[in-house]
């Protein structure tokens, strides 16, 4: 196994740290005289063993994130990039995400959030014009960003949707999924079950919810969830599909492959490889 600058068990330590980390540093914005939805620049910084690593990492963000970055230098034992992001609107959640995302990114490409700074200037706010706008083309250009794997841009355009229509539910669904995209599970969750207390046979809600509730070790609860959408869309492949690995988590291996069988018939592409797997000796 390759060794590797920034592991997985630094990474999940640090994460809560970061989190942690993220929200102080909105706090000290706000007692300088930040207000919540103003724009912000950062500039940051990461940090790896090999140029070629953080090279890597700016691209991709450049392209994605239309960030802009200096040329790697060595600072004693590690190498730096230094760069600058596109101003958004804050708010703390928002900050979180947004920190959360490139420390997550940063891991990707075995690069390290090092820290970040705001550059904007707290006696001179600017904000987002939103009456020009339609809430819908927030949540939009949220999807635009889930495109581009920029979650934590994409959870503050939703959010923005999300405050001008509460009862938005494809924003609250969508937030969630960027937010189990980036390791925030139980936050995930909770939008959408938001997502659900606006719709309760919200398909995709229920279907990313009982996804967290399988990952969350809760089959019992994912399996209500599962046999909701199944109810309500009866050629829904992909629940099928899922059921039947919860099933199968449960140790149901019959139910598991007659759900296999049947995302197989509706389409999915996945399911014939857990009945090669798993089905032989059932003859499904």
């Amino acid at each position: 196994m390759v060794e590797r600058f920034f592991n997985r068990k630094e990474f999940n330590n640090g994460y809560s740290e970061e989190k942690y980390a993220a929200s102080n540093v909105y706090k000290r914005m706000l007692s300088d005289g930040f207000k919540d939805n103003a724009l912000a620049k950062f500039d940051l910084d990461f940090i790896s063993d090999k140029p070629g690593k953080l090279n890597l990492l700016s691209i991709f963000l450049a392209d994605n994130y239309d960030f802009i970055f200096e040329n790697p230098v060595q600072e004693d034992d590690h190498w730096i990039l230094k760069g600058t992001a596109t101003a958004l609107p804050y708010t703390e959640e928002g900050l979180i995400f947004w920190a959360i995302d490139l420390y997550c990114k940063g891991y990707e490409f075995d690069c390290k959030l090092n820290g970040y700074g705001t550059l904007s200037d707290p006696g001179d706010l600017n904000y987002l014009d939103v009456e020009s706008k339609i809430p819908a083309d927030f949540y939009e250009e949220g999807l635009d960003e889930i495109n581009k794997r920029n979650f934590g841009k994409a959870i503050i355009y939703f959010s923005i949707a999300i405050k001008l229509v509460p009862k938005m539910k494809e924003a609250w669904q969508a937030r969630g999924y960027c937010k189990e995209m980036l390791h925030s599970y139980k936050a995930g969750r909770r939008d959408y079950d938001e997502a659900l207390e606006i719709d309760s046979d919200y398909t995709d809600a229920l279907l990313s919810r009982a996804t967290n509730k399988d990952d969350a070790g809760e089959y019992e609860e994912a399996l209500k969830d599962y046999n909701r959408v199944i109810e309500i869309e009866p050629d829904n492949g992909l629940a099928y599909y899922n059921r039947g690995n919860t099933k199968f988590n449960l140790g149901d291996k019959s139910g598991a492959c007659m759900d296999w069988g049947k995302a197989k018939s509706l389409g999915d592409t996945d399911a014939q490889k857990r009945i090669n797997i798993e089905c032989k000796s059932l003859n499904h």
